[in-house]
């Protein structure tokens, strides 16, 4: 695509803070991380790529020069904001606040314009954060490893200012689990979630003057209300279980009223929406919020009645954990403070410094770690190169036969911890192995950092694609600030002539 020249915008000069180092490191890091954007080139191919599928879609048909660099200017601060996002750790909301409070986080998103100063609000942050697609994002990162782990030929210097560039030779594995913003998957709390999205739907139909004969939907409501409380309270009676059926049996009857005026209302709806004074675009968002319930409901009722009228267990892979989150699963890890946890596996690659080298969130199945560690290994191999990879190092949830095997035939260190005890004494002895494995305690330290510190403990972002696209994006913001922590060349050039 043809570049077309740019004009560059006068920009104020940051203002001196006296009196607060926490706002001086802050400053440092943003700066550094501005020059690793710039230095890498990932910023110029976020843009040229986000270029590329604008020209393609219909939006770009008899676009402007103005408007091509606009998007190009919008590419720019879709990059910076979201990343910015992550590194402070804020919501939508708070990010659009504080930029427009802060000139240094205007300063980093190139918003600092002389003159009336625009950030964009927290719909249009939304709107960013589904700029780009995941692939790209992983694409970004790898740029960015390579660029530190590369030296330029004759002097040898690190291509982004590094004193010494990255080593990717040995890499350490671990999983963990991404919660879903959910609760407690309870079976008649499900009932109660489909009581109240369809009741609400139908009270939203009926406000916009399309009725059907029924009660006021405030009333079915009420009564789920009271048959909920009722149930926690049975815990408290003497029959419990007997007590347990009597209201589930209640729930089930009312579901059945509930769901009828809302199939009602949502065919009313179908039929006579023209005279709404919604668009059509809306009227199908109220309908698919409906029908996804509706579709649902059979198998919670089912699934309800089985576990406490019948008291049958039902397998994971058919539980109904949300009726609004269909790709988070049941996650056994045997933590001491989160023995069960529901949402999506993540498997994270690191090197020596804590940089991320690749990663993945899984959709379906929970997978045995033990699966994961040749794919991983061959992914990274094919991002940076044959040979890239000299050892791997994991728990013991990553150990097979299988996997020594084929470690033994690459020629790859096994600093798997072994499942057999006898095995592990027998290793323990290897300094290697043991540096190794004390240096594994590191890997847990990283996923708190990374799930604490910029992805959130449990993800406010709905929807599996979201959550993924939101860990592609807290990952690159992750390896920009462990690379921007990373001492530079010339701080240490400095140092050796000071102690001289």
């Amino acid at each position: 695509m043809e570049k077309l020249p740019k004009q560059l915008r006068f920009r104020p000069a940051l203002p001196t803070v006296i009196g607060n180092v926490d706002y001086e490191r802050e400053k440092d890091l943003l700066i550094r991380i501005d020059e690793l954007l710039i230095g890498s080139g990932i910023e110029a191919r976020f843009v040229e790529e986000s270029m590329v599928q604008w020209k393609q879609s219909s939006a770009a048909t008899g676009s402007s020069a103005k408007a091509q660099h606009r998007r190009e200017e919008l590419s720019g601060v879709a990059l910076r904001s979201m990343l910015l996002m992550e590194v402070i750790d804020e919501s939508y909301r708070g990010t659009s606040q504080r930029l427009a409070q802060c000139p240094l986080f205007q300063w980093f998103c190139r918003l600092d314009h002389l003159g009336v100063v625009q950030v964009p609000s927290k719909s249009t942050l939304q709107r960013f954060h589904e700029w780009t697609g995941v692939e790209t994002l992983k694409r970004l990162s790898i740029d960015l490893i390579k660029a530190a782990a590369e030296t330029s030929e004759g002097d040898k210097a690190q291509a982004l200012g590094l004193k010494n560039a990255v080593e990717l030779e040995t890499i350490w594995l671990d999983s963990t689990a991404v919660k879903a913003k959910i609760h407690y998957p309870v079976d008649w709390v499900l009932l109660r979630d489909a009581t109240r999205t369809l009741m609400l739907a139908t009270r939203l139909i009926r406000e916009h003057g399309l009725r059907h004969r029924m009660k006021d939907p405030k009333v079915f409501l009420r009564q789920m209300n009271g048959l909920c409380m009722a149930m926690t309270g049975t815990r408290r009676k003497a029959q419990v279980k007997r007590s347990c059926k009597r209201e589930l049996r209640q729930m089930k009857r009312l579901l059945k009223t509930v769901r009828e005026h809302a199939l009602r209302h949502r065919d009313l709806l179908d039929q006579e929406w023209e005279q709404t004074d919604w668009t059509r675009p809306q009227v199908d968002q109220v309908l698919g919020r409906i029908d996804n319930v509706l579709l649902q409901l059979p198998a919670a009722i089912e699934q309800a009645h089985r576990r406490i009228i019948q008291e049958k267990a039902v397998s994971n892979e058919k539980k109904i954990l949300s009726l609004y989150e269909p790709d988070i699963r049941v996650i056994v890890r045997g933590k001491a403070n989160a023995g069960v946890e529901f949402g999506n596996s993540l498997i994270i690659c690191e090197q020596k410094v804590g940089i991320i080298v690749n990663w993945k969130l899984t959709k379906g199945k929970v997978p045995n770690d033990s699966q994961e560690l040749r794919p991983k290994i061959q992914e990274i191999t094919e991002d940076f190169g044959e040979g890239t990879v000299k050892a791997a190092v994991t728990d013991r949830q990553f150990d097979s036969a299988a996997n020594r095997a084929w470690l033994k035939e690459q020629k790859i260190y096994n600093g798997l911890c072994p499942r057999n005890p006898g095995t592990l004494k027998a290793k323990a002895g290897a300094k290697k192995f043991q540096k190794l494995q004390k240096r594994r305690a590191q890997t847990e330290a990283r996923i708190s950092i990374l799930k604490n510190g910029f992805l959130g403990d449990t993800m406010r972002t709905r929807g599996f694609e979201n959550r993924e696209l939101r860990v592609g994006w807290g990952i690159l913001a992750h390896n920009l600030w462990v690379i921007a922590r990373l001492e530079k060349a010339d701080e240490h050039k400095t140092q050796l002539a000071m102690a001289a």
